[in-house]
């Protein structure tokens, strides 16, 4: 499963099922660095700013709390091709991946 970035929206606040939790994201682009970053939100409650979306690297991995979602969610692409998220391969390449 991806979690769909609207790159051409940002930013913007969308409401997803993470495993049976809902949750909240706001995805932003900061088009000065070519990056995108995440805001998680849980019953109305930030739970964290800024996540920047780093290719392999899953979100919120060094985050220990029981609030955040258990699945994790990581920028890749499928073919193993890309090295980084940037505005051109998001969503082309490059999806925020689900994995279990």
């Amino acid at each position: 499963m991806y979690v769909p970035i609207q790159k051409d929206q940002t930013p913007y606040r969308f409401e997803i099922l993470l495993g049976a939790e809902p949750f909240e994201m706001e995805v932003r682009y900061n088009a000065d660095f070519d990056f995108f970053t995440v805001d998680l939100y849980k019953d109305g409650e930030a739970l964290v700013y800024g996540e920047k979306l780093v290719y392999g690297v899953p979100l919120f991995v060094d985050v220990f709390d029981q609030r955040f979602p258990v699945l994790q969610l990581v920028p890749r692409d499928d073919a193993g091709l890309e090295t980084r998220v940037g505005y051109a391969n998001m969503g082309e390449t490059v999806f925020l991946q689900v994995v279990e």
